[in-house]
């Protein structure tokens, strides 16, 4: 009996494990981890060997715990910047971290070559100027100090909040941003900067009088590096932050990348004066630091503090439609507008509802800015619009809320459909009430389990075109 022949083709193609990512995501996750991990263990080699030949042993041990005392408090002033919508951790340890070993590492080595590239060239031997505290500072000393010092380490402190600015937009939206990122860049790069010089100041001192030489050396260096001017690496890189941040509230045109450049060489400049000031002997130190140096930092700490308060004036105009909706009630809503409100709103939870109720109106109020902060991107165009996750901040803040909600027994049982209160009185009638002009707190909170109105027309959030209503729930409850 005849078979038929029996054609044998090429091997299908072999086909990847379901839900497995494809090779070009895979390759592209393992690049971004040598990205983020290769620079920062090649900037800690290169510091290691460096530390290790320029100081010795009790100068490291002295530098390193005298230089780490600032930081905690420094740390927490950024964190505390950002309490009410805190940023990734990831991210700000990978600023530190880039700011402390890539930065340091690499201006190292460029400012030591660039001391050799003036001594070559017979700048020591310069007498044109009789420049004050010349027998502090060769003359390749002071221009590595005033031109290459500003030039490479605001650049490089720079690269990782530029990486977060261009990579993760999501959590780069505006100036606070920019000032935290940055300014925990500094941070790092002076704690490693201190290490060296308050090693130097011990080694120096230990040579010229012996250990008590040494720590009176530490000491001064202390005082001047940390306690007078502890603030300057991060508030240097503050500059570029502040660009960085008005770049992203820009829209489209040149403005938004000449922004960013002019205040990269804001922060060279501002860098370079500080260096010159404090080259020049101590009577000009002072006078540079109280008239050049004071202004800028408080202007910086202003900036900052209304920055900070502009998050909770966010969540007044972002979530204005869930009011209209009937999801939130007007007095949470001005609630959340002031730092002072919100402090207000957590000790009423906690008076009707002990600890856990002001532990779930603190987790309130940071669901509340987030949420906000996730429609004010959607809004501007920083991040597309994702009802999944607004629908699920929504319903955790909902969630968070019956934890204290009807938990004050002094106050009538109330619910807002939108526009106006309905309160059940003793007698058990329930009547419509128009909401104060102004909302205050105590408040009357809609109860868990009552159904939820949602806004049915188009957006009513003025300021935000083209913003999409929000998720929607159940029908509009009527009495």
């Amino acid at each position: 009996m005849s078979q038929e022949p029996v054609v044998v083709g090429p091997a299908p193609p072999p086909q990847a494990p379901p839900g497995s990512p494809p090779a070009t995501s895979r390759l592209r996750r393992v690049l971004l981890m040598v990205a983020v991990y290769l620079p920062p263990v090649l900037g800690a080699v290169s510091l290691a060997f460096v530390i290790h030949l320029s100081l010795s042993g009790s100068a490291i041990a002295t530098g390193i715990a005298a230089a780490i005392v600032p930081v905690p408090l420094l740390a927490g002033c950024f964190l505390w910047l950002g309490r009410n919508n805190p940023r990734p951790f990831r991210f700000l340890l990978f600023c530190f971290g880039w700011g402390a070993l890539v930065a340091t590492g690499i201006s190292v080595w460029v400012n030591t070559g660039a001391a050799i590239l003036f001594t070559n060239l017979g700048v020591n031997s310069y007498d044109g100027w009789d420049r004050p505290g010349a027998d502090m500072l060769s003359w390749a000393e002071f221009l590595t100090a005033v031109v290459s010092a500003p030039i490479i380490e605001e650049l490089t402190k720079a690269l990782a909040p530029l990486a977060i600015f261009w990579f993760r937009r999501r959590y780069f939206t505006g100036i606070l941003d920019g000032i935290i990122y940055c300014g925990m860049a500094g941070l790092g790069f002076a704690m490693v900067e201190n290490i060296l010089y308050l090693g130097r100041g011990f080694d120096s001192g230990d040579s010229l009088f012996g250990v008590s030489g040494a720590f009176l050396i530490t000491g001064m260096t202390f005082v001047m590096r940390i306690l007078i001017s502890g603030f300057a690496h991060p508030l240097f890189s503050s500059m570029v932050g502040i660009g960085l941040g008005l770049s992203r509230r820009r829209g489209r045109g040149i403005g938004r990348w000449l922004i960013p450049v002019a205040m990269v060489l804001a922060a060279m400049l501002l860098h370079a004066l500080w260096n010159l000031i404090a080259s020049l002997g101590i009577n000009i130190l002072l006078a540079g630091y109280l008239a050049v140096m004071m202004p800028v930092f408080f202007t910086v700490v202003g900036v900052a503090l209304w920055l900070r308060a502009g998050d909770a004036r966010l969540s007044v105009t972002a979530l204005a439609e869930y009011v209209d909706a009937g999801l939130l009630t007007p007095p949470e809503l001005a609630a959340l507008a002031t730092f002072r409100r919100r402090a207000s709103a957590r000790l009423w939870a906690k008076r009707v509802a002990g600890d856990p109720g002001a532990k779930a109106m603190r987790e309130f109020q940071r669901l509340a800015t987030r949420l906000a902060v996730q429609r004010d991107a959607t809004a501007r165009g920083f991040d597309r619009y994702d009802p999944d996750t607004e629908q699920r901040l929504l319903d955790r803040v909902l969630a968070t809320r019956q934890v204290f909600a009807r938990a004050d027994r002094a106050m009538p049982q109330a619910t807002w459909d939108g526009h106006y209160y309905q309160i059940r009185f003793p007698d058990g009638s329930i009547r419509q009430v128009n909401p104060p002009p102004q909302p205050v707190m105590p408040i009357p909170i809609m109860p868990p389990g009552v159904p939820r109105p949602v806004p049915t027309g188009p957006s009513s959030w003025q300021g935000a075109p083209g913003h999409p209503p929000p998720p929607h729930s159940s029908p509009p409850t009527r009495w």
